[in-house]
């Protein structure tokens, strides 16, 4: 049975909450851990991201198919497995999830609930990066999703942990990941001003990956 849509949308708040409080509270406990190395505070950020993405996917795909994405809801609505209402209402509750996300992160370490951070990303290869981030992660769930979710689970973990450091950006590839950490003056943060330029570039990624998996993954020819 199809779980009601007040269900699903609290999976996708819930669900892109506990990934951002990963993403932020990671950060923070990798930089305050690593001595002013931020190699290592970036590869305790990604490994963190990576595994609970794959346990948070596990856990919430029944419910709500685990999106915690603006982009991915919206590639499923053009796949036709949820409606316009459907990605409405999952959109404001990743956005909303990912503010509670961040406060969240910010308690456990006693830091003020939000604030902006100072973080400079921005210019070409940053936006660049965020496109090419966003363009690899659609093509991996779409990829993957015939095999089931553990597949889907483990390699979009395993993609976004990798995309950490192959990417100039580190790989936020989703709108609601980019506002929330916007509000964290930490490891993981973007100044608020450079928000607009990530998003431009994560939906052009993710355009380009929307037509680029219907031509490379259409059934083929009986």
């Amino acid at each position: 049975m199809t779980a009601s849509l007040a269900r699903r949308a609290v999976a996708e708040f819930l669900g892109t909450g506990l990934l951002l409080a990963v993403v932020v509270g990671s950060g923070i406990m990798g930089e305050r851990l690593s001595g002013g190395n931020n190699a290592i505070a970036l590869l305790a950020n990604s490994l963190a991201t990576g595994g609970g993405l794959f346990v948070l996917i596990l856990v919430f795909d029944p419910i709500s198919g685990a999106h915690f994405n603006p982009l991915v809801s919206g590639l499923a609505r053009l796949q036709g497995t949820i409606d316009s209402g459907t990605l409405v209402v999952f959109v404001l509750a990743q956005l909303s999830g990912a503010i509670a996300g961040v406060a969240l992160a910010h308690a456990m370490f006693g830091m003020a609930a939000l604030a902006p951070s100072l973080t400079q990303r921005s210019g070409a290869g940053q936006w660049l990066a965020e496109a090419v981030a966003t363009f690899g992660l659609l093509l991996v769930i779409v990829g993957t999703t015939r095999y089931g979710v553990v597949s889907v689970a483990g390699a979009v973990g395993a993609y976004i942990a990798s995309a950490y450091w192959f990417t100039a950006s580190t790989s936020f590839a989703n709108p609601a990941v980019t506002l929330g950490r916007a509000l964290t003056p930490t490891f993981s943060g973007i100044a608020p001003a450079h928000v607009l330029g990530f998003v431009v570039a994560q939906v052009a990624g993710a355009v380009a990956a929307a037509g680029f998996c219907t031509w490379l993954f259409r059934p083929r020819p009986q």
